[in-house]
């Protein structure tokens, strides 16, 4: 039975948000089992999530929805108590955090290895699974290019030299800086299925992809970058990182960190993201990233475009709904549901600033006559 004193109260504060139960806008919520109330008061982001995946509320605009409840700070206003099942997932991101070795390739295994022919669809021709820079770009691949041109300038690659590349995904980046800049890229990932195609992809170029967690590397480069991986690191380990980029790193070498981050500092990321997206997820803030490059390296440059990642998921989307008819032999209607809520609610963080989008140079000892920011 519905609680109707929830009904009422969620029902104000959605009004707060421009947001109509039953309305008749894109983004008002349409509801079609009244207990989403009670869901959403005891498990918050969480149950909102989940009663989405189970069809109990529905939106034509999803991002437009969530957009509204991000900027009205919904989230922060205490409306719901901690329910046994958010206690157990909180317990769990303490007592087992994100990046320890054990659970490193976890991430790989749920999310990464979903399979290929998913990430194909989404995604642009060289599988860049990041934000891309639209600054002077009209296609998502125009955006990606331009994202991967940057990266390499910012790194100030140039031929002969050796890239390392944590969290190389599919190779998308080091086969362009193989073959753009004429550099010798390793590349890692935790991705068994991202490591086999990126073998057959990098087919005659000077790039080796490999299966590895980054804390085992012990080898020296000319630069390093890495490209929505420190996500997986998690707070306890964000020191060790910068540690192990810095043993690898050429004493007058550049690191590039592109990552996404959180206005505020924290252990963990949303836990619906960190149950059926991304496991083991963390968003550094700024001070947390701050804090752990001290003694490490000396920041050269820090780039936000976050906004940015608003279009590159809002093109993933686009993508992703026009090869489901393609999909959905394989995937069921609740994983539709699913990658769907994941991809527009991610859009909706970008498009209210909750959620930002850092690149930022790093270097051991300081550039010589200063670091020449690019953009």
């Amino acid at each position: 039975m519905a609680n109707k004193k929830l009904e009422a109260q969620i029902t104000e504060l959605l009004t707060q948000a421009d947001v109509q139960v039953n309305g008749q806008r894109p983004w008002d919520i349409q509801v079609h089992n009244p207990d989403v109330y009670e869901r959403v008061a005891k498990a918050g982001s969480l149950g909102f999530g989940e009663a989405y995946m189970d069809g109990w509320w529905n939106a034509v605009k999803i991002d437009e929805l969530i957009y509204r409840i991000l900027k009205a700070d919904l989230a922060h206003v205490g409306l719901h108590h901690v329910s046994p099942s958010l206690l157990i997932q909180l317990i769990k991101t303490y007592a087992l955090p994100a990046g320890r070795k054990r659970r490193a390739f976890e991430v790989g295994e749920r999310h990464y290895d979903l399979g290929n022919d998913l990430f194909e669809a989404m995604l642009d021709s060289r599988l860049i699974y990041s934000c891309g820079y639209w600054r002077t770009a009209s296609t998502l691949t125009e955006a990606q290019d331009a994202k991967l041109d940057l990266i390499c300038r910012k790194l100030q690659l140039k031929a002969g030299m050796r890239l390392l590349d944590i969290g190389g995904g599919w190779g998308g980046l080091a086969r362009f800086a193989a073959e753009k800049y004429g550099v010798h890229v390793v590349s890692m990932t935790v991705s068994k299925e991202q490591k086999a195609l990126a073998d057959t992809l990098s087919a005659g170029l000077p790039v080796e992809n490999r299966l590895q967690d980054y804390r085992t590397l012990a080898e020296v480069f000319d630069a390093v970058v890495s490209v929505g991986m420190f996500e997986h690191v998690g707070p306890r380990y964000y020191r060790t990182y910068f540690k192990t980029v810095a043993r690898c790193l050429a004493p007058n070498g550049l690191f590039l960190l592109h990552t996404i981050g959180h206005n505020i500092s924290g252990k963990f990321s949303d836990p619906w993201i960190t149950r059926y997206i991304f496991p083991n997820s963390a968003l550094p803030s700024v001070k947390q990233i701050a804090s752990a490059i001290e003694g490490h390296f000396i920041m050269e440059d820090w780039h936000n475009f976050g906004t940015d990642y608003d279009r590159t998921l809002m093109a993933w989307y686009a993508n992703f709904e026009a090869a489901w008819p393609s999909l959905k032999a394989k995937y069921d209607e609740r994983f539709h549901r699913t990658w769907r809520y994941y991809l527009l609610s991610s859009a909706a963080g970008f498009r209210a600033r909750s959620l930002q989008l850092w690149q930022v140079v790093l270097s051991k000892h300081g550039v010589a006559g200063g670091y020449e920011s690019v953009r």
